[in-house]
């Protein structure tokens, strides 16, 4: 991975990443919920050609925020505490960004996150919101299961999103994100 000058950035490893979780306070289903994630992201990124390292870091903090907020703010907070860990702003962005399938500035505003928009651009942004869609807890689902349980809710803009950013990796991947293993 490169910071945008072709300067390499280093990630934290599986290890630091999961000590980071436990010295934040993060709770034990917290943390095999992220391994998950970070499982199925791995794989993703790995069909895809994205950064493997630096989604593998991304989908294990990707909920570090939640040791603070189980709100739709934790990946705000998990954003601020990454930043004050020092980690490299890729890193920092995929926290702060992979709720749902995104979230448009004046969404968030009216979910009372700071006026800012909060939908994953990179690739790598993309796998770990994704990633995390399909999971709930650490139990895997199919993106049908997420998507039903958006519109229950009277969620159908999420509800979209998702299709679309599912659809999106599965055509970079060359298959159904369902069908990764």
């Amino acid at each position: 991975m490169t910071d945008g000058t072709a300067r390499p950035v280093k990630v934290p490893g599986s290890e630091a990443c999961l000590r980071i979780l436990a010295d934040s306070g993060c709770g034990a289903d917290v943390i095999e919920h992220c391994k998950a994630v970070a499982r199925l992201a791995v794989r993703i990124a790995r069909r895809c050609g994205a950064d493997e390292s630096l989604v593998e870091a991304g989908a294990l903090l990707h909920d570090l925020g939640r040791c603070r907020t189980h709100g739709i703010a934790h990946a705000v907070e998990g954003a601020k505490m990454a930043t004050e860990l020092k980690l490299p702003s890729p890193l920092v962005r995929i926290i702060e960004r992979h709720v749902g399938a995104g979230i448009a500035k004046a969404e968030a505003e009216s979910m009372g996150l700071p006026k800012k928009d909060y939908a994953p651009r990179t690739l790598e942004e993309k796998i770990v919101a994704h990633a995390d869609n399909l999971f709930e807890g650490a139990r895997r689902v199919p993106v049908s299961d997420s998507v039903y349980q958006l519109v229950r809710k009277g969620m159908d803009g999420p509800a979209e999103k998702v299709l679309r950013l599912h659809k999106e990796l599965s055509e970079a991947c060359g298959c159904d994100v369902d069908e990764i293993n």
